[in-house]
C-alpha cells in the first residue's frame, strides 16, 4: 500500500511552481551577506541561487567561496559585463525553472517573500510580479526623503496601478519573471538603461498581466549622499524617457491607461513639482501675504496631502508615525533633485538623441 504521506508530497511538488534567485552583484562586499542569509530564510526557499559575480575587485569573491559555497551558484564572467540587465542575461541561460527572481545585492526579501511572489502565477497572463519596496535604512537626508517616496509610490500610488491593470514598472531590485517568456522575449532588455521598466511596459503592450503584491516586502539600500543620489535619478530618468522614445505610441494604441499613469507621473515631476516650489511667492505677490504666513499656508496644504497618506502607510508596516512625518522635509531635498534630471532626462533623450546631438545615457551607473 502506498504511503499516503508520501503521495501527497510527490503531487505538491508535481504542481510545485519552480524558482530561481539571480542575484548580480559588482563590489558588493557590504551587502551581500544580508542578501542571500535573507535568502535561506525564505519559507518557500529557492530552488536555486546563482550570484553573478560580474568581476568584482573587492573582497565579495571570498565571501561567496567561504562562506555560500554549499548555497549560491556562482558564475564570473570573462570580463566585467557593464550593467545588471547584462549580468542577469549571463544567469538566465543557466535556468530551467518556471520562474526567474533578481534581487539585488543589496536588497533584503521578507522570509515570505518568494511564497507571496509566485501566487499570482497561478494565471497563465501574469509574467511579472512586483514586491513591496521599503528603504532598508534611513540615516541620511537622501535615504529618508527616499523613504517617503517608497511609502507613497507603493502604499498609495501602485495598488491603484494594480487595480487598473497597469503597474507602471515592476522593480528590477525584486521582481518575479516567467522564465520561458522572459527567454523568448531575449531575455532581460538592454536596448534601455532600465531594464525593468522596458520589460514591464512591453509585456503590457502584448497583453500580457504585471501584477503588484503588496504583501511581498523588500528593504532596499538607497543612495547615502546627494552625490551618489543623483547617480540613481539620472540613470532612472534617462530610462524613462528612452522608453517613452521607444514605446510611447504602442502605449497609447494598446494600452492606454498605462499611458495614462506615465503621462501623468511626467506632469507631476516635471510641472507640478516646480508649481508647488513656487506657490509660497505666488501667495505673497497675489494676495500681498507675508512670507512667513506664505509658508505656513505652503507647508499646511502639503502636510494635508501627504499626511493621511503616510499615517495610513505608517499603520501598514507598524513604523512611528512621528517618525515617519519627520522625514517629510527631506523629500522635498530628493524631489527638487528629481525635477531637475526628468526635465535634463526630456531633454536628452526626446530631442537631443533624436536629432543625432547625443547617444543618450548608455553607461550604467550604481546610485549608491
Amino acid at each position: 500500500m502506498q504511503d499516503p504521506t508520501a503521495y501527497h508530497r510527490a503531487a505538491k511538488a508535481k504542481t510545485k511552481t519552480t524558482v530561481t534567485v539571480i542575484v548580480p552583484a559588482y563590489n558588493e562586499e557590504d551587502g551581500i551577506r544580508d542578501t542571500l542569509d535573507a535568502l535561506k530564510k525564505q519559507t518557500q526557499p529557492p530552488d536555486r541561487v546563482i550570484v553573478v559575480d560580474d568581476c568584482s575587485t573587492d573582497n565579495m569573491p571570498a565571501v561567496l567561496k567561504f562562506e555560500y559555497d554549499d548555497f549560491a551558484d556562482v558564475l564570473r564572467p570573462p570580463a566585467n559585463l557593464g550593467s545588471k540587465a547584462r549580468a542577469q542575461n549571463y544567469a538566465l541561460q543557466f535556468c530551467t525553472t518556471d520562474l526567474v527572481l533578481p534581487v539585488d545585492a543589496d536588497t533584503v526579501l521578507a522570509p515570505n517573500y518568494i511564497e507571496l511572489i509566485v501566487k499570482p502565477f497561478k494565471d497563465p497572463n501574469v509574467v511579472i510580479a512586483a514586491g513591496n519596496v521599503q528603504t532598508k535604512v534611513t540615516r541620511t537626508p537622501t535615504e529618508r526623503g527616499r523613504s517617503i517616496e517608497y511609502l507613497v509610490g507603493f502604499h498609495w500610488e501602485r495598488p491603484i496601478q494594480n487595480a487598473a491593470n497597469s503597474p507602471t514598472v515592476c522593480s528590477g531590485c525584486c521582481s518575479a519573471f516567467r522564465r520561458q517568456d522572459l527567454a523568448d522575449f531575449g531575455g532581460f532588455p538592454e536596448r534601455t538603461i532600465v531594464e525593468d521598466m522596458d520589460y514591464t511596459w512591453s509585456q503590457q503592450i502584448a497583453g500580457r498581466k504585471a501584477v503588484y503584491v503588496a504583501g511581498a516586502t523588500a528593504w532596499a539600500a538607497d543612495p547615502v549622499t546627494i552625490r551618489y543620489l543623483r547617480k540613481q535619478v539620472w540613470r532612472w530618468a534617462s530610462g524613462a524617457a528612452q522608453n517613452i522614445r521607444i514605446h510611447f505610441r504602442e502605449l497609447l494604441r494598446h494600452k492606454p491607461m498605462l499611458a495614462f499613469w506615465v503621462i501623468l507621473r511626467l506632469i507631476d515631476a516635471s510641472v507640478l513639482t516646480p508649481l508647488w516650489w513656487l506657490t509660497p511667492f505666488f501667495l505673497i505677490f497675489m494676495f500681498d501675504d507675508s512670507f512667513p504666513h506664505a509658508m505656513l499656508i505652503w507647508l499646511g496644504l502639503d502636510m494635508l496631502t501627504m499626511a493621511p497618506i503616510l499615517l495610513y502607510a505608517s499603520a501598514r508596516r507598524r513604523l512611528n508615525p512621528l517618525r515617519v512625518l519627520g522625514n517629510i522635509p527631506f523629500a522635498y531635498l530628493n524631489k527638487t533633485i528629481n525635477t531637475w534630471y526628468v526635465w535634463k532626462a526630456l531633454i536628452v533623450e526626446l530631442i537631443l538623441v533624436p536629432l543625432g546631438k547625443s547617444e543618450g545615457l548608455v553607461i550604467y551607473e550604481k546610485g549608491r
